[in-house]
């Protein structure tokens, strides 16, 4: 498929946009410093199965977005704030607005209105809905005192996508980690992740690898439309 990744420039986006192109896609990787960050090649210095193309962008940018998702069979956005969560969230200091999560998705699923792609992923938060009494109390105070106001963010994200209109699919994460992919523990740290459709999890850590499998299988699985899915490790 032709895919777009928005917010794929560090972090999971930077995983999922890795573990596209080894599958085969033509993945194209939005982000305001993607030119930088995919000047090598993402998939070793071997023959690559899929094709990759940085595009420079800000994910509130409107006509950005839109050059971005026209001519894509599917759009997966994982965006959020990098900057230390305590200052985000005490001093309301951050290098990306608080409100990257849902302001840019609603830019995405309006351009994706507009062009007429349907197929939307996005990822979310573990700890939102029904998944918030699956936590114990230490991670919830973590959420309303560490991670408050991106958590409420992420929170108005996915009343985005619900409404949306698209076929899409919601991700949520637990505690995410860069454990190696070939790592291998007790837990089955480097194996499949855990996922579920009724908020369960397994695990309070998944990593990024794991997870990155779990947005590729979901794009091209239409039984996770509509669905919402936690992704523990």
């Amino acid at each position: 498929m032709d895919v777009l990744v928005v917010g794929a420039t560090r972090g999971s986006g930077l995983a999922i946009t890795r573990e596209l192109v080894a599958a085969g896609h033509r993945v194209t990787a939005f982000g305001r410093t993607a030119s930088t960050a995919f000047a090598a090649p993402v998939a070793g210095p071997d023959a690559q199965p899929g094709s990759l193309r940085p595009v420079d962008g800000d994910a509130l940018d409107p006509e950005a977005v839109a050059k971005a998702v026209a001519g894509q069979d599917a759009v997966v956005v994982t965006l959020g704030i990098s900057d230390n969560p305590l200052a985000v969230q005490w001093l309301r200091r951050s290098s990306t607005p608080a409100d990257v999560r849902s302001r840019g998705t609603a830019t995405v699923v309006a351009a994706m209105r507009e062009t007429g792609v349907r197929r939307l992923v996005v990822q979310s938060t573990y700890g939102l809905g029904g998944s918030w009494a699956h936590l114990d109390l230490t991670w919830k105070l973590v959420f309303r005192f560490v991670i408050g106001r991106q958590f409420t963010d992420s929170g108005r994200q996915e009343e985005v996508v619900r409404a949306s209109g698209l076929d899409w699919t919601l991700v949520r994460p637990v505690s995410l980690t860069d454990v190696p992919d070939d790592a291998t523990d007790g837990a089955g740290v480097g194996g499949p992740a855990h996922v579920t459709t009724d908020d369960t999890r397994r695990g309070l850590t998944v990593s990024r690898a794991q997870l990155a499998r779990v947005h590729a299988e979901a794009l091209a699985d239409v039984a996770t439309v509509g669905a919402t899915l936690s992704v523990s490790g």
